[in-house]
């Protein structure tokens, strides 16, 4: 039984699908992933998606991140039968380069596979690396505006193959709870609903526009963020944890020449992986530790701290991962200003703040109780304002934006 890989390339919600050429073999003239046949072992597999990515469309391994590999899958076609190897890469970009294997290409959402005349299992085969309701619930190294979009592909893929409104109702009601600081998962997910008549066909379609509309205010938010950085003559950046959102900034403001103080970012880290990819890009970053960021941020180790926010309450006030409230305070010490980054999604409709925990610190004997917490509360009064993609938000601005988000549960009442 031959051993192939799909591939689906995603971009802001949308995947790659790919028109065979009359240059291959099988399929000619049908829609497809980036795919080939597995050379060596079907265990490294990856390395086969890797080689048809560069191949067919010219993107190479530091262009785009694997997300998932999915389990195989058996594909049986008028007598034939092979393994189908999935795999899903997010894409730093849209910019690909084609070979002559491949007609046509076109980004687009993967709902649309089930319109189209494809290569056998294509739909099964992406189903096996979607975005599930775990995926919004347990992902612990990207922010809530990548999380949301996740969030809102989820309740897309579920009204396509559903039979009825309710089915779709109780996915949006599990993302609603999968993360409950994270406002934007709620109000995305509250508006495809809200928005959408008492059909699934309907939602699947308020979703899909919903994807476009978050990924578009995102990249908005890191366009006004980078301008701030510009206007302000901001060189040296101090910020925390990882936010799509504020390396977006970074990169929009074509800051090379800003120097980036980071912190690790515990529990998770991610902010490690943060400095990585700030040092590929060319960027001056230092690496720091949670305890010591205030105190570099104290003694003018930085002209502005830039915070992302998992949701922005309805009082002003940002909720971010633990050390934001530290290095606000210090900033204030410094008399440097902190600016949250984020779309007006991650307005809350209420001043409602559950804080996760991140696990015991303590495994010992002794009668210790232990509070770990993954994200606290920047007052408003902390902060010079939200940047966002209308502009910088005051308190009085946030309360109208909340609002406006608050009345979008009244779908589920």
């Amino acid at each position: 039984m031959p051993h192939v890989v799909t591939v689906f390339l995603r971009h802001d919600g949308r995947v790659l699908l790919t028109r065979r050429s009359d240059a291959v073999g099988t399929y000619q003239g049908r829609w497809a992933g980036v795919s080939g046949y597995v050379e060596g072992d079907p265990a490294d597999a990856e390395r086969d998606a890797r080689r048809e990515l560069a191949e067919e469309v010219g993107v190479r391994e530091t262009d785009a991140e694997l997300v998932r590999a999915g389990e195989p899958l058996t594909v049986t076609d008028e007598g034939r039968e092979w393994t189908v190897h999935p795999f899903l890469f997010d894409a730093e970009s849209r910019d690909i380069d084609t070979n002559e294997e491949l007609a046509a290409v076109e980004w687009v959402h993967p709902t649309a596979i089930r319109e189209r005349e494809t290569v056998p299992g294509l739909w099964a085969t992406y189903r096996r690396v979607a975005p599930a309701v775990e995926t919004v619930a347990d992902d612990e190294t990207h922010g809530s505006a990548w999380i949301s979009l996740r969030a809102l592909e989820v309740l897309r893929d579920a009204a396509a193959e559903a039979d009825s409104l309710e089915a779709v109702a109780s996915v949006a009601r599990r993302l609603r709870d999968a993360r409950p600081n994270m406002a934007a998962v709620e109000n995305r997910v509250n508006r495809a609903m809200a928005e959408s008549d008492s059909d699934p066909e309907s939602v699947r379609r308020r979703a899909e526009a919903a994807i476009d509309a978050a990924a578009e205010a995102d990249d908005a938010a890191a366009a006004r963020a980078a301008e701030l950085i510009r206007e302000r003559g901001v060189d040296r950046l101090a910020t925390l944890s990882r936010s799509g959102t504020v390396l977006a900034a970074l990169e929009a403001a074509e800051a090379a020449a800003v120097a980036v103080l980071v912190s690790e970012s515990r529990p998770g880290g991610e902010g490690v992986g943060v400095a990585e990819r700030l040092a590929r890009d060319g960027r001056d970053v230092t690496l720091t530790t949670d305890a010591a960021l205030a105190g570099l941020v104290a003694a003018g180790g930085a002209d502005a701290v830039l915070l992302g926010a998992d949701s922005v309450l309805a009082s002003g006030g940002v909720v971010n991962k633990v050390g934001s409230l530290s290095a606000a305070l210090a900033a204030a010490r410094a008399d440097v200003p902190v600016f949250a980054v984020c779309a007006r999604d991650k307005v809350r409709g209420d001043d409602h703040f559950d804080g996760e925990d991140a696990g015991a610190l303590y495994d010992g004997e002794a009668a210790i109780g232990t509070e770990n917490p993954l994200f606290e509360v920047v007052p408003a009064d902390s902060l010079s304002g939200v940047v966002t993609e209308s502009g910088v938000l005051n308190a009085g601005d946030i309360g109208a934006v909340a609002a406006e988000h608050a009345a979008l549960a009244a779908w589920d009442d």
